[in-house]
Order: structure tokens, then C-alpha cells, then sequence
């Protein structure tokens, strides 16, 4: 008779959990700054943007320990960086933030219709991806000159974020925007007074979407696009990578149905994860892919906890110059940016499309009130249509 197998070292059966720990500590503190400056670009109050940040690391929490439950796999669930990103550079929608609230309704319909109707989620993925990348790097050129416009303007304030940040870089890449978020705090904590009542545990505001139509399609369809362009079909493929075969269905309807629960509170949308996934799915999660899972069930859980901190960032925000708050998201953005680049130009047959994309998007037009995203998308996919009109397949 055989010796039964000894059990996992004690390293070993705590490495899925500290990885998922990490995981949402690291992409909390990287991407927080940007979610609220996003929800305040279109729009939002302090109060709203700390309720949106609050409901979406309530549900993004939530819907991760769900599905990682349900599937036994390691599925990360996190809000759309690329999304607030989006949000930063569009502006306040004629209507006010009603509008995104009803932008953010319709996108999380979006969502959950591609996880219901393939045919949908068929024609996002037949976006080029020079297009889609095109699109999103417009998005972010403005947010990245941030930091250069901080260091000529807030030198003493913004050069030890900037060399903070370089030094993360050289030496600990995965906490480089972490440190400089740390130094941030230190620095405005110093020089600015932080508002009475700061450390209050946030609450959510309910706020009425406003039906206006056309600018919240303005928004709602770029947000759609950049969210499964730029996340889910990235997250799906890093799940893919490491093995695992993700319900592509459930994860879309989950996460769309949940953009939508908290659009009216805040939360812009939540959907699958490419970097915590690799975190939650890859060899830092445990030696044995079975139990990795559990990584993806500790990264929600410490989501939900850090939602309570929603509140004090909210403030903490509020009471910093703005400039130097855009400096940090403008860092944290510069690796998704040189992706974007890379993504828009490495292909040469849609490399005129794409800079199409990118100079509409990042020129900030709004004409009839609908964002510079939409008429970026839309006038590289429509070069793209007249280059291959005349073509005949061989």
C-alpha cells in the first residue's frame, strides 16, 4: 500500500492567497488615482467619485469570488483602467453626470449582451486591433504628458514623484507607481491639509441617469470597445495561457450585469483582469494550477476591504493640486501607452488607419456633443474601408 501523498509545504498553501493579496493591493494603489480622476472628469462630485470607487470594489470583489467559486478557475475581476482613462480626456457630457451615468448603463448592457449574443462579441473582436490601439493611445497621450507638464510647473513638488517612480522602475518594477503613489501622499500629506472628516467610512450616492442620448452614446461606445479591446479579451487570453479555459458567456454576462447594478452609484464598469490574472493565474499563485483559484478569491475579498478606504482617497484626491494627481496617473499610464503605440503601428497595412485614430481621438473634438473616442474609431474604421474597397481577395 501506498504512502499517502505529504501535504504542501506551508509555503506553498499560502502562496495563492498572498498572491491575490498583492495582487489587488498592487492594482489598488496603481489605478485608484485614475478611477477618480476619470469619474471627476465627466462629471463627478467628491462625494460620487468616492461612491463609484466604493461599489466598484464592493462588485468587482464580489463578482471575482463568484465566478472563481463557481468555475474553480483563477478569474480576476477589476474596474476599466482604460475605461477612466477614457473618462479623464472626454469632459464634462452636456447634462452633467447624469449623462455618464446612463452612458455607463448602456455600456454595461453592452457587455452583457456580447456574453448573451456572439454575434456581438464577434464584431468587437473583428475591430482591428492597430484600431482599437490607435484609439486607446489617443486617449492616453494627453494623460501621459502629465508628468512633464508637472515637473515645468510643480518642480519641487513633482520631481521626487517623477525620480521615485525611476527609481521603482530600476530596481522593483511591479511597485514602481505604488512607491510613487507613497511619496505622493507623503508630499501633499505635508504640504496640504487634508479636509475634516476624511477618515469617515464612504457611503453611495445614488444619482439619476439623465437620458440623453446622444452624448451618452458618445461615451457609452468607446467605453464598450476600449473595455473588451483593452481587458476582457486580453484577460481571457492570459487565462488561455496558463491553461484555463474562462465560461467566456458568464464572464461577460457577470460583469456587464454588474456594470450595470452600480452604474447609478458611481461605478463606470468592471470586467475581466489581464494583470492581476497573470498574477492570480500564473506560477506566483502556487505550484499547482488547481488550487490558484483561491488567488483570484483572496484578490476580491481584499478588494471589498479596500473599498472602505474609498472615502479618504476621494479626499485625499480633492485636496491635491490636480496637476500633480494627473502627473501620477499620467506615470501609471506610460507602460499601457508605449502598448498602445506598439499595438497601433507594429502593422503596416492599417498603419495610415491607426494614425488616422490616434490624431482624432487625441485632438479632444467633440462635435454634437460626442467625444473625440467615437470619431477617432470611427474615421480609422472608415479609412479602413475605403483602403480595402477596391481590393480583390487572391
Amino acid at each position: 500500500m501506498r504512502d499517502p501523498a505529504p501535504p504542501p509545504p506551508s509555503r506553498d498553501r499560502f502562496q495563492p492567497l498572498t498572491a491575490g493579496v498583492l495582487a489587488a493591493v498592487v492594482g489598488f494603489a496603481s489605478t485608484f488615482a485614475i478611477i477618480l480622476q476619470g469619474l471627476a472628469g465627466v462629471g463627478a462630485s467628491p462625494a460620487q467619485a468616492a461612491s463609484g470607487l466604493l461599489v466598484l470594489c464592493v462588485v468587482q470583489g464580489a463578482v471575482g469570488i463568484g465566478l472563481s467559486l463557481r468555475t474553480r478557475q483563477p478569474i480576476s475581476i477589476v474596474w476599466s483602467t482604460p475605461g477612466a482613462a477614457l473618462l479623464m480626456g472626454l469632459g464634462v457630457p452636456h447634462g452633467g453626470f447624469g449623462v455618464a451615468v446612463t452612458a455607463f448603463l448602456l455600456t454595461g448592457a453592452l457587455i452583457a449582451a456580447a456574453g448573451l449574443w456572439r454575434p456581438l462579441g464577434r464584431a468587437v473582436a473583428a475591430i482591428p486591433l492597430p484600431i482599437a490601439s490607435a484609439m486607446l493611445g489617443g486617449i492616453l497621450m494627453e494623460i501621459c504628458l502629465a508628468p512633464v507638464q508637472a515637473v515645468a510647473q510643480l518642480p519641487t513638488l513633482a520631481l521626487p514623484i517623477v525620480a521615485a517612480w525611476a527609481l521603482g522602475w530600476r530596481f522593483a518594477r511591479r511597485y514602481a507607481v505604488p512607491i510613487a503613489v507613497l511619496v505622493t501622499v507623503a508630499i501633499v500629506g505635508a504640504t496640504t491639509p487634508i479636509p475634516a472628516g476624511a477618515l469617515a467610512l464612504p457611503h453611495p450616492v445614488l444619482t439619476a441617469p439623465v437620458w440623453n442620448l446622444l452624448p451618452a452614446a458618445g461615451i457609452a461606445i468607446p467605453l464598450f470597445i476600449v473595455t473588451m479591446a483593452s481587458q476582457n479579451v486580453p484577460g481571457l487570453a492570459v487565462l488561455r495561457t496558463n491553461g484555463y479555459e474562462a465560461p467566456v458567456g458568464a464572464s461577460f454576462v457577470s460583469t456587464g450585469m454588474g456594470t450595470m447594478a452600480i452604474a447609478a452609484l458611481g461605478g463606470h464598469g468592471i470586467n475581466l483582469s489581464a494583470i492581476t490574472a497573470a498574477l492570480c493565474a500564473g506560477p506566483e499563485a502556487g505550484a499547482d494550477p488547481a488550487r490558484r483559484y483561491l488567488a483570484a478569491i483572496a484578490a476580491g475579498a481584499t478588494y471589498i476591504v479596500l473599498g472602505l478606504f474609498a472615502g479618504f482617497a476621494a479626499a485625499f484626491i480633492t485636496a491635491s493640486p490636480p496637476l500633480l494627481i494627473q502627473a501620477v496617473a499620467g506615470l501609471a499610464l506610460l507602460g499601457s501607452l508605449a502598448a498602445s503605440l506598439h499595438g497601433a503601428l507594429a502593422d503596416d497595412r492599417h498603419r495610415l488607419a491607426a494614425i488616422v485614430t490616434f490624431v482624432t481621438t487625441a485632438s479632444g473634438i467633440a462635435p454634437f456633443g460626442v467625444g473625440a473616442a467615437f470619431w477617432g474609431l470611427a474615421a480609422g474604421s472608415l479609412l479602413l474601408l475605403l483602403e480595402n474597397s477596391g481590393k480583390r481577395p487572391k
